[in-house]
């Protein structure tokens, strides 16, 4: 449904703060602070643009004002505020809205089926999800409205009235920055969603640093790949907000159509592509950038899993003069705790390191007694301290306290830190380098083994583009999948010049192209299933 934003009558009032500007974000409390800045200096700019609409930064905030005036009345301050809604300029601005309210807003994917739905509304003991039609829609097709415990709020009507400058001042005159700025869910372990809770405080002091490590300024045009409800998209957001950038939000389904895509980043100009791992592979997978380079593109920086070197390459050949980097870190820290500035070209038997720690953190490894490793090559658990630190994981203490622990991490006092889960090692450079997941490591055959070990082999492998491998506990089998024009009797081959024997898997499956999941990172899950049912390639 169409509509318009009026923003004529908007008045900002005398809850406005004037700050000085800092690439560190150090001398703001609240997010707000920051945006009301950039509207301050780039009014007029484009902040955000989807396929329909596009604000100016002004009419972005000026939106979020009359959404939040609107919130203010029925929401009480420091609760949170699901956003049922696909992603789209209008979505940032319910988003900014709910911080107006004094509240926190909690991005919910509409991909999600309903069961995990129900889930993450019992988690948040929420009473009002703000949606657009179609999550209305998707509500009422799973059910949720009809148990009467929920209540949808249409986003639309929340611009019936104007901004209320006192109701706004009133609410925002106690902030904090270690108030919550949003919820993003992760998996559970115990099959329950976590809601990581972040601060104000938190993400201004990791996009300082970030902006200022890659010189991200108002001239860049941020082509965001990632949904709202997955962390990649909070460097996208808070970039633009913090330098005055503009914001490009590109549908997920061009990543299905890499031509399109790509014409979509040049028409835009989009300079700084801040993406999953997986859809910049997709990309070159698919041979998209023989069809057209983005050549405004000057900044690349992907995370989320390990970059094959030969996928690399083609964004390299593609782009010489881009600046790449590897980024690495879990929800739970904000973001990214370390960087890599890629210098050279990668083998493809070969790893690219995580890097050193961003300005403000700590990143050390932890042995399975508790002592820290220091020693290149050797591994351990990747723990971080410092600023950025979520809040936790709401309304679930008990989960909080076994990876939020206190330790001295230079033998002074105790000090609070995450344990990732995420195996890792130094380098002789003293340049992290990860080894992936805790739970990514099997016993099999009485061996211990790393499953993207065994990627990493098969990926350097001539004629494959990308691979993944899942462990069957019940068959005691490994299951090898792979993107690539090879024969899985030339892929085991070459593997057995690689790897043990035991680590070749026993089953090798061709796919057309790799599935992901609603982040944008290779769906194991559904491999998993895959990898049970009948048929495939056993060579």
């Amino acid at each position: 449904m169409p509509f318009t934003i009026n923003t004529r009558n908007d008045i900002r009032g005398d809850y406005h703060m004037t700050l000085e500007i800092s690439g560190a974000g150090n001398e703001y409390e609240n997010i707000l602070d920051c945006l009301e800045q950039t509207e301050e200096r780039f009014g007029n700019k484009t902040a955000v643009s989807d396929t329909k609409l596009s604000l100016t930064w002004h009419e972005l905030a000026a939106t979020a004002r009359k959404i939040g005036s609107s919130l203010a009345g029925f929401v009480p301050a420091g609760k949170p505020v699901p956003v049922l809604m696909e992603k789209s300029a209008f979505t940032l601005a319910v988003m900014f809205g709910t911080v107006y309210a004094g509240c926190f807003y909690v991005p919910v994917n509409p991909d999600n089926p309903g069961e995990r739905l129900r889930k993450i509304f019992e988690t948040l003991e929420a009473e009002q999800v703000v949606v657009d039609d179609d999550g209305k829609k998707l509500l009422e097709k799973t059910g949720l409205l009809a148990e009467g415990k929920l209540k949808p709020v249409p986003a639309e009507e929340l611009l019936g009235n104007d901004a209320d400058p006192q109701k706004l001042s009133d609410r925002r005159s106690g902030s904090r920055g270690s108030d919550p700025l949003y919820g993003i869910f992760t998996s559970g372990s115990t099959g329950n969603p976590k809601a990581v809770i972040v601060s104000h405080k938190a993400v201004l002091q990791f996009i300082g640093h970030f902006t200022e490590c890659f010189h991200i300024t108002e001239e860049d045009v941020i082509g965001n790949q990632a949904p709202f409800d997955f962390d990649v998209s909070v460097k996208d957001i808070y970039s633009a907000v913090m330098t005055g950038a503009s914001l490009a939000l590109i549908p997920k389904e061009y990543f299905s159509t890499p031509p399109r895509l790509l014409d979509d980043l040049c028409a835009r100009k989009v300079t700084t592509l801040i993406w999953a791992v997986s859809a910049l592979t997709l990309v070159s997978s698919l041979k998209g950038l023989a069809y057209r380079v983005p050549g405004y593109v000057n900044k690349v920086m992907f995370s989320g899993e390990a970059m094959p070197p030969g996928q690399l390459r083609m964004w390299q050949d593609a782009l010489p003069q881009a600046e790449f980097v590897n980024l690495y870190g879990p929800t739970e820290i904000t973001c990214n705790c370390t960087f890599y500035r890629v210098k050279r070209r990668y083998e493809d038997k070969e790893k690219i390191p995580a890097g050193r720690a961003f300005p403000g953190r700590t990143v050390f490894l932890l042995g399975e007694d508790g002592r820290r490793i220091d020693a290149p090559g050797q591994q351990g658990e990747i723990c971080v301290a410092g600023e950025s630190l979520a809040e936790g994981y709401y309304r679930n203490p008990r989960q909080t306290a076994q990876r939020f622990v206190m330790y001295r991490v230079n033998g002074k006092e105790e000090t609070r830190i995450y344990k990732t889960g995420d195996m890792g090692s130094f380098n002789e450079d003293g340049e992290l380098v990860f080894a992936g997941r805790k739970d990514f490591q099997i016993k099999h055959m009485g061996h211990r083994i790393e499953l993207e070990e065994i990627e990493s082999a098969m990926n350097s492998v001539e004629r494959i583009q990308r691979s993944c491998c899942v462990f069957d506990q019940e068959r005691n089998r490994i299951t090898g999948f792979y993107m690539g024009d090879a024969e899985p009797s030339e892929v085991r081959a070459a593997l057995k010049k690689k790897i043990p024997l035991y680590m070749v898997p026993p089953r090798l499956i061709r796919m057309d192209v790799m599935p992901l999941n609603k982040n944008g990172k290779t769906d194991r899950e559904y491999l998993k299933k895959a990898a049970q049912e009948k048929g495939g390639r056993k060579v």
